[in-house]
């Protein structure tokens, strides 16, 4: 048996709106694929062979996708379904007890990335949280001591500051610390850090060089695009 991935894709994506009034956010297409799709194929790169998919919203539309491509793309999928939003933290929680005494990769149903995750699960402890460079929203101005513009350089990566990749390890006795109800970003991984009892549990991995965009307005659905048609990462 190969690895494990666990895929949150229970949210709404409001902020995707049209494309995700018919669709949930994995399914929407970037360079001709679903989301989804490039994260199973980016996974199984690395022996992933078994998914379990965390749905909520058009959790049907998911349900269908995988009969339709589960035998094609070669790996053991299992659509969970959320009766009422638990949040990621909740929805995980439900989850582990499929998943047995494993480690396990856990992902946010709307990045696309190809960093390699075998260096997560090396000196694993609870949770190892991928990093990636901090990428500016904005064109960034560079000038001179004396206010002369030297340079316009548009939205580059900010390498001083790291952001959470949304992308993790995790060894299966996480569960203990996962809430019925909240989220792992605000809800859990805050505590855990805080608290002394917990202390080096929570490690953060640096991801410099590497493909990774979140897809969270159509805007990133048309620069994505534009990026992966004229560069494929996998």
């Amino acid at each position: 048996m190969g690895a494990i991935a666990v895929i949150l894709a229970g949210g709404y994506g409001k902020r995707l709106r049209p494309l995700t009034e018919d669709k949930p956010k994995p399914l929407v297409e970037i360079a001709g694929k679903p989301i989804l799709e490039w994260q199973i194929e980016w996974l199984k790169n690395y022996d992933f062979d078994t998914f379990y998919i965390l749905a909520g919203y058009k959790r049907e539309k998911i349900m269908e996708w995988v009969t339709e491509n589960q035998d094609r793309l070669d790996v053991d999928i299992a659509v969970l379904v959320e009766k009422e939003p638990l949040g990621t933290a909740g929805a995980l929680k439900r989850a582990i007890k499929f998943v047995g005494e494993n480690s396990f990769a856990v992902l946010n149903g709307d990045i696309i990335t190809n960093l390699d995750i075998t260096k997560l699960f090396k000196d694993l402890s609870l949770v190892s949280i991928a990093l990636v460079p901090l990428r500016s929203p904005y064109g960034v101005v560079q000038i001179d001591e004396n206010g002369k513009i030297m340079k316009f350089e548009e939205k580059p990566v900010l390498k001083e500051y790291w952001i959470n990749a949304g992308v993790y390890a995790m060894d299966y006795l996480v569960d203990k610390y996962l809430p019925d109800k909240g989220m792992l970003e605000t809800d859990v991984f805050p505590k855990m850090i805080s608290d002394r009892l917990f202390e080096g549990d929570v490690t953060g991995v640096k991801f410099d060089n590497v493909y990774w965009r979140s897809i969270d307005t159509i805007k990133d659905v048309e620069e994505a695009t534009k990026e992966l048609e004229k560069n494929p990462i996998l």
